[in-house]
């Protein structure tokens, strides 16, 4: 059986493509539309919906990073896109299936003129994990009384997530591990601890562990909430290793201004509320209190097209290559 996973192993090659997100950003054919910069760079006020987030992120990171900074226009955040693809058997001509999508930030100092690293991972997609939560997981509860995960739910996933990140693909591009900045959960609750970190603020705790937190512990990472100065909700941050000691403050700031400026357009019940989230704080859809940001969005889409992208997975995938993965995944370690 080793045998049969190394050869395996050697024969999943990683393809990484950079696409720069600005105002002129087209979604190309084999973009994941769910993305959050793909949901915005459609429609007739494309343009502006891009140049308007993009502002709000510069705006948030200068506000951040206001060290040296009197004026508030110290730094620019320029975002790539980075498109993973995966190679199972390159012999039999099974390469190019879409994987993972995710941004990475990079910071120039216009003071200095330098380019500094930011962070890769932010806004993380995949199309597994769309077909795990939008197809198998709905599939598997139809018609049971109580919801329930099927037996090793996220597992292939996770397993592919880790390949990718210890690949010579991803060493190549990317000198830190991902942070992949979400939402916190709308059915949990989070209090707020005395620790604050000067660029993340305050730590807040989690009640219980979302399914989530599981999908993304089966991808080696933990989880840890913090609302940022000036937020008013606090953010999930999934990391490996050390989230306080493995990353630079700009790259922190980089990571809280983009993601941020996403969740204010795609969730601004919780993070463009009117007010912030106190000691003990609730996540709600429902509340109505809050501001929209100038940019056009269509959640109603966003979710459909999720569904739509699951099921891709799922027939270009999952089906025609379910012995190979199986066999692969029940071999995998790292």
């Amino acid at each position: 059986m080793e045998n049969i996973q190394d050869n395996i192993k050697d024969d999943f090659v990683f393809t990484l493509k950079s696409t720069c997100l600005d105002e002129n950003y087209h979604p190309s054919s084999q973009t994941r539309l769910t993305t959050n910069f793909a949901n915005l760079a459609r429609g007739a006020n494309r343009q502006q919906n891009l140049r308007n987030a993009l502002n709000m992120i510069n705006n948030r990171f200068n506000a951040l990073a206001h060290v040296d900074n009197p004026k508030g226009d110290r730094y620019l955040i320029e975002l790539e896109i980075m498109t993973v693809t995966m190679s199972i058997d390159n012999k039999n001509g099974i390469n190019n299936l879409p994987m993972i999508e995710v941004l990475k930030t990079n910071i120039f100092d216009r003071k200095t003129g330098q380019h500094i690293d930011g962070v890769a991972g932010n806004n993380f997609s995949s199309y597994v994990r769309d077909y795990d939560f939008s197809v198998l997981l709905i599939e598997y509860n139809k018609n049971k009384s109580g919801f329930c995960v099927p037996e090793n739910f996220g597992d292939l996933h996770g397993k592919l997530y880790k390949c990718f990140v210890s690949s010579d693909t991803y060493k190549e591009h990317f000198k830190m591990s991902p942070i992949i900045c979400l939402s916190v959960s709308s059915n949990k609750t989070y209090t707020r601890t005395e620790y604050q970190h000067p660029v993340l603020g305050f730590e807040y705790l989690q009640d219980q562990y979302s399914l989530t937190d599981e999908y993304f512990s089966k991808m080696g990472l933990k989880v840890r909430f913090f609302m940022p100065p000036n937020s008013v909700a606090p953010m999930a941050f999934y990391h490996s290793g050390d989230l306080l000691a493995d990353y630079t403050d700009l790259g922190l700031i980089s990571s809280i201004s983009t993601m941020e400026t996403f969740q204010k357009i795609y969730r601004p019940e919780i993070y463009n509320a009117n007010s912030a989230a106190g000691k003990i704080y609730q996540p709600s859809l429902k509340h109505e209190d809050y501001s929209m940001a100038r940019v056009e969005y269509d959640r109603e889409e966003r979710s459909r097209l999720a569904v739509e992208q699951g099921k891709y997975a799922e027939e270009h995938f999952i089906k025609p290559y379910q012995d190979i993965l199986e066999q692969w995944s029940a071999n995998f370690a790292l």
